[in-house]
């Protein structure tokens, strides 16, 4: 007799996992497009800009990480209530969503526009690289805004299990962004060359035009998700915001610690000096790329588990959490494998570096193929499962532990201290993921995830 967990290798669980999995992977990757396209284009001016925008860009990805965490709340609810065919409940999740993203937006936003030499300068001591990723971050700083509306829609259309949608809008806003690039960086058309300049212009039109069209889709077509003036009101209930704060608090938390200990990472390194930032740099968008179908698979592991809650069928949930950790894990081998035979072709395209900064690439694109395989279970374990049950204050308290008391006090001993070569500190990374697939094993086996959080609800 099949074990519990192997049934779900059959029928059409993987089938109906991969249809959500695959628009999310390849949103991921068209978004991750961005800062490469940025980065590609920007490498042909020199190794300052590249160091600029590569630091510019975790800027945003901290505020853009620290969004999706907002959007948490939404997702966790809107899934559960589809899951229990509670489509009043869909509609208003969204829509505070949507709130919320705002408020969050306004406030990151904020701080780039009016502070952006002391945010870059947090990273590095060089002025040249300074000034550019200043003049970047202040012009991008508006383009939260974009990712703030786009993402609230996303969740809310993928627990919908209709996540090709938003996927279809954001390939317009890449090929748009990829045009505006070589338009506005090199001058073509009669426009001037700005330059780094140009890129950040480019990442704020072609994101406002991008949600433009999404929400121009969804109201045209009287979607589900199409809220009106009158549902935005429904959700200025405090019982209804405290729940949601009560889920996306301590994930937003979660992921603002998360991110900025990223950008903490990128800080040690680039003590080095820019030779480091810039192979940092060019590894940042791989990472994303090579992450892509990981993360598609841990989201749709989400809304998946999540429906089995919110219809409170718990066993399915149970062995469907062990089915696609374990899938997770051999996709991130696959992943590591075509890395490692795309190396040579990939750091190709980074012409611009020197030969010094092309090895170091290359040292940390291997080190990376083996953290791809490491990092896929805890991945799986946390946003798939843990979180779909809405046991979010465990996952912060494990992020935190991991990256923050473990991972960059070891990081910055073996930097500063004992002086290792950056292929050992890049690979330092590696060790809060460790501690995190302990953690979440154990806890996936106590069951103490297993949340209806929409019981009760109408």
């Amino acid at each position: 007799m099949s074990h519990p967990v192997l049934l779900h290798f059959k029928g059409d669980f993987f089938r109906r996992l991969m249809l959500i999995a695959f628009p999310i992977a390849l949103q991921t990757m068209l978004f991750s497009s961005r800062s490469l396209v940025d980065i590609l284009m920007l490498g042909q001016l020199g190794e300052l800009d590249v160091a600029a925008i590569g630091i510019a860009g975790k800027a945003l990805f901290v505020a853009t990480i620290m969004l999706f965490g907002v959007t948490t709340g939404g997702a966790l609810l809107t899934a559960q209530y589809w899951g229990a065919q509670n489509k009043l409940g869909v509609k208003q999740s969204t829509a505070l969503t949507v709130v919320m993203t705002t408020i969050t937006a306004m406030i990151a936003g904020g701080i780039f526009l009016f502070f952006p030499e002391q945010v870059i300068g947090l990273a590095t001591q060089s002025e040249a690289v300074i000034e550019l990723g200043a003049d970047y971050l202040r012009i991008t700083s508006m383009s939260l805004f974009a990712v703030a509306w786009g993402s609230s829609m996303a969740v809310g259309l993928r627990a919908m299990h209709q996540p090709g949608i938003s996927t279809f809008f954001s390939a317009i806003g890449i090929g748009l962004n990829m045009f505006l690039n070589w338009v506005l960086i090199f001058g073509q058309f009669g426009a001037p060359a700005m330059g780094i300049v140009g890129a950040a212009v480019a990442t704020l039109v072609s994101g406002l035009v991008e949600v433009s069209l999404l929400y121009s889709y969804l109201y045209s077509r009287r979607h589900l998700l199409a809220f009106g003036f009158s549902v935005l009101l429904e959700v200025f209930d405090w019982v209804k915001i405290k729940r949601f704060l009560s889920l996306s608090l301590p994930t937003t938390f979660n992921h603002l610690a998360w991110s900025a200990g990223i950008f903490v990472y990128h800080a040690i390194i680039g003590q080095a000096g820019v030779q480091g930032l810039a192979a940092l740099s060019v590894m940042t968008p791989i990472e994303s790329f090579s992450l892509a179908l990981i993360i598609g698979i841990s989201n749709a592991s989400a809304v998946m588990i999540g429906n089995q809650l919110g219809a409170n069928r718990m066993e399915e949930a149970y062995y469907q959490a062990w089915a696609v950790s374990f899938f997770n894990l051999f996709c991130g081998v696959m992943v590591a494998l075509t890395m490692l035979l795309m190396k040579d072709t990939v750091l190709d395209l980074f012409s611009a570096l020197s030969g010094d900064t092309r090895e170091l690439a290359g040292h940390f694109f291997l080190v990376f193929a083996l953290t791809i395989i490491v990092k896929s279970l805890p991945m799986t374990m946390i946003v798939g499962v843990l979180r779909a049950g809405g046991d979010i204050r465990f996952c912060f308290y494990q992020d935190i532990a991991a990256q923050w008391f473990i991972g960059i006090p070891v990081t910055a001993f073996a930097a500063l201290v004992l002086k290792l070569p950056l292929e050992w500190i890049y690979a330092m990374l590696m060790l809060e993921e460790l501690v995190k697939v302990v953690g979440s094993t154990i806890r996936i086996k106590t069951r103490a995830w297993m949340n209806n959080l929409v019981a009760g609800t109408h």
